[in-house]
């Protein structure tokens, strides 16, 4: 949680208690005219004056000498137990016990700001459960209970089963899942976090994706592009790793655009950049003149693998609408080695012309396959969020 944020949270918990103080002070004085005699009003008002100068042990004596009187009126009853609570919100010793929701609250918050974090966790959690006043900001507090005193399984837990995914609690959350190394976790609450309107956080999401093992080189470039689409290229490396990957792969013609984009954006320079710059434009020469050829063989073609891939090529030119036809006709024929990437190929082309529902689905249909997942999880993120 953010520490402003926290510290505004607990400051509104004592705020919300300060007026016990004004209250208290006002009925001791106007309680005297309707009733309640000196021999309880004196000590009564010993006790705020201690309590305000922080004299903790004088204010609770106080109290019981008003206390002790004989014969206590509902009136002088009602005075005292008010009085109870200031002294005991204002010096923090609640050595009479919590009795009610207010300095259930106000423990909460000074067990906090003093660092007694188990007591956050363990008492004051029951004692806010127990007077109805457990809302959403009190458990925030607990997590970051957790979190601060080094439980951060506990701090994961917590949050997990607790909180409603608020912005301050997946943020913890994150916090905690990076500490104890749960990438399914980190990435969850980023995605969440992007879902709200906060791209910054796809750094976290494509971060847990790196560390997917077991990806072809195709599923690689997909990270890349998502990084393209997102503005999350890190460095030269990402740039010209993801040309080579196109260029292997068949996709000169992107990346040719990718190099482009690097030079551009002053991440790349040097002479080994200029080679694969001219490389890539080379080849993306050679393709642009023999796409006629390449359509023509891949529709001859017996099974549908060459019209995904020229399906790619085309979305890689944002040529979307005949990339859609491409990879439908390719699937319709059957063969294709790889369903899944074929699915993610058609979801990028619907993507492209708009056609979000739709892009969702072919998204979740790759889904349901191990090794596709990690890719179409990021472009059904990307379609959810692109506008």
């Amino acid at each position: 949680m953010n520490g402003n944020r926290l510290r505004g949270v607990l400051a509104a918990v004592l705020i919300g208690t300060a007026g016990v103080a004004g209250a208290t002070m006002m009925l001791v004085t106007t309680a005297q005219a309707a009733g309640v005699r000196p021999a309880v009003g004196k000590p009564l008002q010993e006790a705020i004056n201690f309590a305000k100068e922080g004299k903790s042990a004088l204010a609770l004596d106080a109290l019981k000498r008003a206390e002790s009187v004989h014969g206590l009126t509902a009136t002088e009853q009602k005075v005292i137990a008010e009085t109870r609570q200031y002294v005991e919100v204002k010096t923090g010793n609640f050595s009479g016990g919590v009795t009610n929701a207010t300095s259930a609250q106000a423990k909460f918050a000074i067990d906090y700001n003093n660092r007694r974090y188990h007591d956050v966790i363990t008492e004051d959690q029951a004692y806010l459960r127990k007077y109805g006043v457990l809302d959403e900001s009190h458990k925030e507090i607990v997590a970051q209970a957790y979190y601060q005193m080094g439980d951060y399984r506990g701090a994961l837990n917590y949050i997990t089963h607790n909180l409603n995914g608020s912005t301050s609690a997946l943020m913890l959350k994150m916090a905690a899942a990076n500490k104890v190394g749960d990438t399914s976790a980190l990435a969850q609450s980023a995605r969440q976090l992007v879902l709200t309107g906060q791209p910054k956080f796809w750094t976290y999401v494509l971060m847990a994706a790196d560390r997917a093992s077991g990806l072809s080189d195709d599923q690689t470039l997909g990270i890349y592009r998502i990084r393209l689409l997102t503005g999350n290229m890190r460095s030269a490396d990402d740039y010209s790793t993801a040309t080579q990957i196109s260029i292997q792969l068949g996709f000169p013609q992107e990346g040719l655009a990718i190099q482009q984009r690097g030079f551009a954006a002053k991440v790349l320079s040097g002479t080994r950049q200029e080679r694969l710059l001219a490389l890539a434009k080379k080849d993306a020469a050679d393709q642009a003149a023999e796409m006629g050829k390449l359509a023509t063989e891949a529709h001859a073609a017996k099974t549908g693998g060459p019209l995904v891939h020229l399906a790619e090529v085309y979305w890689g030119v944002g040529k979307y609408k005949d990339a859609l036809a491409a990879v439908n006709e390719g699937l319709k024929k059957g063969g294709v080695k790889d369903v899944a990437d074929a699915d993610i190929v058609k979801g990028m082309a619907l993507e492209g012309l708009k056609q979000t529902r739709a892009a969702l689905m072919a998204f979740r249909a790759a889904s349901t396959n191990p090794k596709a997942k990690v890719v179409a999880s990021l472009w059904d993120l990307y379609a959810r969020t692109s506008k």
